[in-house]
């Protein structure tokens, strides 16, 4: 990534990630992504908001020089994970005289990560201030956004808002600004499905904070920037609200048959009755593919066979998945089919219990499916088909 101007006053220095195709070991990023960087440059004081990740270090200190940095007063630490701080300490030892600027939260864990020391740290609080001369930058506390040490910082007199993770996408572009296109939305559901779904009720209330300010420019730390906030803005009003849709995401895995045909039975069942469905093979799916289809659905359905005396492990890990993400369906329910015995109902529901839904009756069969499982699952699709009738603004009914 090259040094570019965003803003009077603000330069783009970060880096572009085009190779990386995982984060954290856990998340794929099959559109590579960016650490983003700015420098914002005051009449009196210089400031840097964030760093990036260890290894493209390179691309942050080529675009300073190119920028001209020679002095940086100020970093700006909006968050301390690693793909923010991995230069921190580089950038201290070339600028002896920068402080690092965050809250009290991130002050702590930069020491803990990095070894920052504490007298090179200066902490902020909620709507505090910092001049840079003929700039200023307003900070305002937004824990869990991911993390608990989360803030935003403000640039006042260009209304443009650093927003951290918040409002991001994993998505390396040469484009400096989104584009409204099919690549930039699948992107930035992906980022929220796996990163912020979990802190979706704390979201609605930042996304208030955010419109107060009136940002003519949002600048997250991943992906293309923001040149028409109402965009990502609209977008995340959608996917934090209330409203689940007329849909039913089953996520299964099957070993010799059985689970996948009570799937498929199931899946019929729905279609008849006007429902839609995403029938997700788990262990050839991608798990952030998973994690985009639990955004808005109703109802989730967990299937599974059994593996000894509990579920498959596949099965296993995308519901450990949708238990952690927490998204905001009604309905869910669990269907399990096993040789001799086992747990696997119990076992997944179990795994269940961060979801604020009503469980739905489980259908499980020893063996292949019979008549009376058929059944069974036909009862099944009556009830998600009534749940969703009461519950959905877009159900409409078979055709």
């Amino acid at each position: 990534m090259s040094a570019r101007s965003v803003a009077p006053g603000v330069l783009s220095v970060g880096a572009i990630d085009w190779d990386r195709r995982l984060f954290d070991d856990l998340i794929p990023l099959p559109d590579g992504t960016s650490y983003n960087v700015f420098l914002v440059q005051g009449s009196e004081k210089v400031a840097l908001i964030d760093s990036v990740d260890s290894g493209t270090e390179m691309s942050l200190m080529t675009n300073l020089v190119k920028a001209g940095a020679e002095r940086i007063d100020y970093i700006v630490v909006n968050h301390a994970e690693q793909d923010h701080t991995g230069t921190l300490p580089l950038l201290l030892e070339m600028y002896p005289e920068a402080s690092v600027v965050t809250n009290k939260t991130c002050k702590d864990l930069l020491m803990l990560f990095h070894g920052i020391p504490e007298e090179r740290i200066t902490v902020v609080g909620d709507r505090e201030t910092l001049s840079l001369g003929d700039r200023t930058l307003e900070f305002l506390i937004t824990p869990w956004v991911h993390w608990p040490d989360t803030m935003l910082t403000y640039l006042r007199e260009e209304r443009v808002l650093f927003s951290c993770d918040f409002l991001g996408s994993h998505l390396a572009t040469s484009d400096l600004f989104v584009r409204d296109t099919e690549e930039w939305r699948r992107a930035a559901k992906r980022y929220y499905a796996e990163i912020m779904m979990p802190f979706r009720n704390s979201i609605k209330g930042y996304l208030e904070k955010v419109r107060g300010l009136a940002p003519r420019m949002i600048c997250p730390s991943h992906g293309p920037l923001h040149d028409d906030p109402e965009l990502v803005l609209s977008a995340y009003d959608g996917w934090v609200s209330d409203e689940v849709k007329n849909e039913v995401v089953i996520a299964y895995a099957s070993m010799h048959g059985s689970t996948r045909a009570m799937v498929e039975h199931l899946v019929d069942a729905l279609i008849e009755r006007g429902v839609r469905v995403r029938q997700i093979h788990v262990p050839s799916t991608e798990l952030g593919e998973l994690a985009m289809a639990l955004v808005d659905p109703a109802t989730i359905v967990i299937a599974a066979p059994t593996v000894l005396f509990g579920p498959h492990p596949a099965v296993v890990t995308a519901a450990y998945l949708t238990n952690a993400l927490k998204p905001k369906a009604r309905f869910a329910t669990v269907m399990t089919s096993y040789g001799w015995g086992g747990r696997s109902v119990e076992i997944l529901k179990g795994m269940l219990g961060q979801l604020k839904v009503e469980f739905l009756d489980p259908v499980q069969v020893k063996g292949y499916p019979t008549a009376e499982t058929m059944e069974s699952i036909r009862v099944l699709a009556d009830t998600i088909r009534d749940r969703h009738k009461a519950t959905t603004a877009d159900y409409i009914g078979p055709a």
